[in-house]
Order: structure tokens, then sequence, then C-alpha cells
């Protein structure tokens, strides 16, 4: 009975966790209005002028970019915490 109370614990924790990773990566990726002037007017000029489907394909590229990356951190930061008791 402690064995399943215990894994039943870890599944909890690591749920609460991934919950957590998610509701974070949600807000950050959240449109922001100031930060579409972050780029370089060439890179700006570029994307106007690349018309409704451009516009597009730009926002799935960056999409697309954005999962590995995501992907990275929150596999990082679960090794980081499913070792975390690992005697030094």
């Amino acid at each position: 009975m402690k064995g399943t109370r215990e894994n039943e614990l870890k599944k909890d924790i690591l749920i609460r966790a991934a919950l957590l990773l998610i509701s974070c990566a949600a807000l950050i990726a959240l449109p922001v209005p100031h930060v579409k002037a972050q780029s370089c007017a060439m890179c700006y000029q570029g994307a106007a002028a690349s018309g409704a489907q451009g516009s597009l394909a730009l926002r799935h590229g960056i999409l697309l970019l954005f999962v590995p990356a995501i992907s990275l951190f929150v596999g990082i930061f679960a090794l980081i915490y499913h070792r975390r008791n690992v005697a030094r």
C-alpha cells in the first residue's frame, strides 16, 4: 500500500509541475502589442511586402520554431526536477 501511495503522490506532483510549465509557456506566448516594435526595419519591410500568404507562412514558421525551444526548456527542467534528490 505504501508504494502505491508514493506512486500516486509522484504522479500528482508531476501533473502539477506539467500544468505549471504549460501555464507559464502559455502566458509567455500570449501576444504582446509592443513586441512587434522590436524588429528591424528591413525585416519589417520584407514581411510587409510578402502579402497575406507570406504573413501566414511567417506566423507558422515562428510557431514551428517555438515548439522545439519550449520542448528543450521543459525537458531540461523536467530532468532537473526528476533528479533533484540524487545524492551529490
